[in-house]
């Protein structure tokens, strides 16, 4: 982790911009292979290569003893998902991808739910949902602002819904290092203060988990793989981003 909350320059903004691009350049391509049948380690192993052909290497495979490079979380799994040739997607799932790459020594990492054939209604409604909490929040990421004016939007577009925000988990500032600070809460707590005051040139990863139920998570024995405490489905969308003076400009939507 990183001491310091860094403003980028400009040279340094062009290469987020590279290793950004790798990044969502992979979840376009892990999105043409989502189908029934697949298993999370075939996505797994098809996204490392796609990485390592394009010049990068996986952020994730190795950070703190994960073993992968994609973290794949499906139904009620939020986040931290481990691929495994034993699980395989099924018709009516959704799984939440989640990408890191480094080009250069600099960071990109972004998230994407994506639907598996035909997915119940109030699910699919879930995972729209929570893409527009992201656009609610990277909407306030410019200069002057403070992170719960990010908070605030992605929470109450949620709330709106009756949906819970994941507390435990939260966004982060992202350069040299995947996970920088300042941390970004998707959530407004009295406690926090207004956060951060927001310059031009920071870079962060926001990124809203919702659910269909509460806000608590559980974590299986694997020490990763955090799910909803009550078993409903949960998504994920995250985009990493430059601070601007009126607009975010999102570096892993491509």
């Amino acid at each position: 982790m990183a001491e310091r909350i860094t403003v980028k320059s400009q040279s340094q903004l062009e290469k987020m911009r590279v290793a950004g691009r790798l990044v969502g350049e992979t979840l376009n391509f892990v999105e043409t292979l989502i189908r029934p049948g697949i298993s999370t380690y075939e996505l797994d192993r098809e996204a490392e290569a796609f990485i390592r052909k394009h010049g990068g290497v996986p952020s994730f495979l190795g950070y703190n003893g994960f073993p992968a490079s994609l973290c794949t979380s499906i139904n009620e799994q939020v986040v931290h998902g481990i691929p495994s040739k034993k699980v395989k997607l099924r018709e009516g799932d959704i799984i939440s991808v989640d990408c890191g790459a480094i080009v250069d020594g600099w960071h990109g990492d972004a998230a994407r739910t994506f639907l598996v054939g035909e997915v119940a209604p109030e699910v699919k409604q879930l995972v729209e949902v929570t893409r527009e909490c992201f656009f609610k929040g990277a909407e306030q990421a410019v200069e002057g602002n403070h992170l719960i004016d990010i908070a605030r939007a992605v929470e109450q577009h949620a709330k709106a819904y009756g949906y819970g925000v994941i507390r435990e988990m939260v966004g982060h500032g992202i350069g040299t290092h995947m996970h920088e600070p300042p941390e970004v809460p998707n959530y407004v707590d009295p406690r926090m203060g207004k956060g951060v005051k927001l310059i031009e040139g920071m870079t962060l990863a926001v990124e809203p988990m919702i659910s269909l139920g509460t806000w608590k998570l559980v974590f299986a024995p694997d020490g990763w793989t955090a799910s909803t405490a009550d078993g409903s489905a949960a998504a994920h969308y995250e985009n990493t981003l430059i601070v601007g003076k009126n607009s975010s400009e999102l570096l892993t939507l491509v």
